[in-house]
């Protein structure tokens, strides 16, 4: 079953600003799927619109099987959504705001007792919920803000950058918390910029960039594709050889490589495993008789595959809008013979 569904979402602002560009995609129920893309990329502007709090410019949008829209609160209620940094009423306890929030989602004030006793035990604020929100840190926030999107007991709960300014110890804690919440009944959309979060807890990935949709896979597919990585060696001694012998390597697939000082890092883009590529270059290293200084593999594989996803993107772009021009100008050339030769000149 499918929790959320679009279909060329666009939105524009102003009618000079595109933050969504056709964007389309699924996530299933069950899922922890993790909206991955920088600052600006458009992964707010996506849970606006999936709240039902905007309206998309063209496009369809459905949530839990059914059209959102702005009046669609009966949906919302059935959503949990934490926003970036949030902000509660500072003379309030979390008890008090807890209450607030059972009783504008409809919830009977005995049922909203019990929910909010639970939940405060399992974001760890059970010590604090008598006192003033005001003097909470921003982990304390955080985890206040994970239990008011979970009063209603949502089927989709919404994160926009839930680690957002916390510590590491908070930022650990945070995603502890959100691999207890996943489940079978609970499907989990999260936003983030912070790759290492994403491989820690979902289990699907979507890559966005400039509004766009660049990739969507299993988070599997996505750390198979960073394996298809580098591994690196530092060398002393004879590092010509090594160097001159780095071709032979390309029995086990394609690869590339680059030398920075001495330093090797060399991309193999097969299908082996990295043991696999690890042993070809240790054999290298004791077939040219180099001294092994360092050796590393798995290094930010994450985050090289996400900027390599948003490199070939950049990439396509730049050769659509060369095919465009190119297209511009061969059609104002076949215009301009087209005339001449009506007219009877020579467009020269």
């Amino acid at each position: 079953m499918l929790v959320i569904e679009t279909s060329d979402l666009t939105k524009i602002y102003q009618n000079r600003y595109i933050a969504l560009n056709a964007l389309t995609l699924e996530v299933e129920k069950g899922m922890v799927f993790g909206l991955v893309g920088p600052n600006g990329a458009g992964k707010s502007t996506t849970f606006r619109i999936l709240l039902g709090l905007q309206h998309p410019t063209a496009g369809t949008v459905e949530v839990l099987g059914e059209p959102m829209s702005a009046e669609r609160a009966d949906l919302r209620r059935r959503i949990g959504f934490l926003p970036t940094n949030p902000s509660f009423p500072k003379n309030l306890t979390p008890i008090q705001y807890l209450e607030f929030v059972g009783a504008i989602s409809g919830m009977p004030q005995s049922k909203t007792k019990i929910q909010l006793a639970r939940l405060l035990q399992v974001v760890d604020l059970a010590s604090a919920a008598s006192q003033k929100i005001e003097g909470f840190s921003t982990g304390m926030m955080t985890r206040l803000g994970v239990a008011a999107a979970l009063m209603n007991d949502p089927e989709l709960l919404i994160l926009d950058e839930p680690t957002s300014g916390l510590d590491p110890s908070g930022r650990k804690q945070t995603i502890e918390l959100i691999r207890e919440l996943s489940g079978r009944d609970r499907t989990i959309i999260i936003a983030t910029h912070i790759l290492s979060d994403v491989e820690r807890v979902c289990t699907d990935v979507g890559i966005i960039s400039g509004g766009r949709m660049i990739y969507t896979g299993p988070m599997s597919e996505m750390r198979r594709l960073a394996r298809q990585g580098t591994v690196s060696v530092e060398i002393e001694g004879n590092t010509m050889a090594f160097e001159q012998q780095i071709h032979t390597l390309d029995e086990i697939g394609s690869l590339a490589w680059e030398r920075l000082g001495s330093e090797f890092r060399i991309t193999f883009l097969g299908a082996e495993s990295i043991p696999v590529y690890v042993q070809k270059v240790l054999q290298l290293v004791d077939r040219t008789g180099v001294e092994l200084l360092h050796i590393r593999t798995g290094a930010d594989e994450i985050e090289e595959a996400f900027l390599r996803r948003l490199e070939e993107d950049r990439t396509r772009g730049f050769l659509r809008a060369a095919a465009w021009a190119a297209a511009q100008d061969n059609g104002q050339e076949a215009e301009t013979t087209f005339d001449a030769g009506v007219s009877g000149h020579s467009p020269l």
